[in-house]
C-alpha cells in the first residue's frame, strides 16, 4: 500500500523589504510538486506576527495553547509537518535573525523531524549560513539532511520573470534534497507514531 504524502513545511526565511527568498521558495515548491513525495505548506514569517520577547521558560514556550489564535495557528502548521526546508540568505556569514526568532518562538514542533536547507548568497551561495543553522536544529532535537541546494551569486541565476536561467544542476540537487527528506521523513514520522519522541528522556 503507497505511502500518504509526507507535510513539508517550506520556511521562507528573510523578511528584508526587496527580499529574494519568496523567488527562491517558489522555483523549489515547483521542484517538490514535480517530486512527487510531499504536501507542501509554505510558511512566511511576514504573515504572523511574532513578539519581541520570548515567554520566560521553555515549559511556557511549550504552552502554545495560551497564544493569540495567529499564533496558535502558526505553531499547528509547524506541528503537523513531517518535513521542513529553511530558504535562507546569507547576511554578514550567518542566517535572518528572522529564521531564529521564527525558530525560538517553537520548540516541540521540530522534534524528530528532517530539515533541509535551501541557500542563497554571493560566492558562498548561503552556505555558512547553512552551517550555523545545523547546529541550531541539532539542539532542538531535528534531523539536518546532508545535502542541500545553493545558489552563488543568485540575482544571475534567475531571470526577470523569477525562473531559473539555468537548472541543469539546481534540479539535480533538488531531488537528492527531497528523496533524502522524504526517507528520513517517512522513518521519522513512522517512529514518533510507534514510540513517541521524548526530548528530556
Amino acid at each position: 500500500m503507497p505511502r500518504q504524502p509526507l507535510r513539508l513545511a517550506v520556511i521562507v526565511g528573510s523578511v528584508r523589504q526587496g527580499r529574494f527568498g519568496p523567488v527562491v521558495a517558489r522555483w523549489f515548491v515547483e521542484q517538490t510538486a514535480r517530486h512527487g513525495r510531499f504536501e507542501v505548506d509554505v510558511v512566511d514569517p511576514l504573515e504572523t506576527t511574532l513578539p519581541a520577547a520570548l515567554p520566560p521558560s521553555s515549559e511556557a514556550l511549550a504552552a502554545t495553547h495560551e497564544r493569540p489564535a495567529e499564533m496558535i495557528a502558526l505553531a499547528d502548521r509547524l506541528a503537523a509537518a513531517d518535513a521542513f526546508v529553511v530558504v535562507t540568505p546569507e547576511y554578514n556569514h550567518s542566517f535572518p535573525a528572522s529564521v531564529k526568532h521564527l525558530v525560538d518562538w517553537h520548540l516541540t514542533q521540530w522534534q524528530a523531524k528532517p530539515v533541509g536547507f535551501v541557500s542563497y548568497g554571493g560566492v558562498s551561495g548561503g552556505l555558512r549560513a547553512v552551517e550555523q543553522l545545523r547546529l541550531v536544529f541539532a539542539e532542538l532535537h531535528a534531523v539536518s539532511v546532508r545535502d542541500t541546494v545553493s545558489f552563488d551569486n543568485y540575482w544571475a541565476r534567475f531571470d526577470d520573470t523569477g525562473r531559473l536561467i539555468d537548472s541543469s544542476g539546481a534540479d539535480g540537487a533538488a531531488k537528492v534534497l527531497l528523496d533524502q527528506l522524504g526517507w528520513w521523513g517517512a522513518v521519522l514520522h513512522d517512529a514518533r507514531i510507534a514510540d513517541p519522541y521524548r526530548a528530556n528522556g
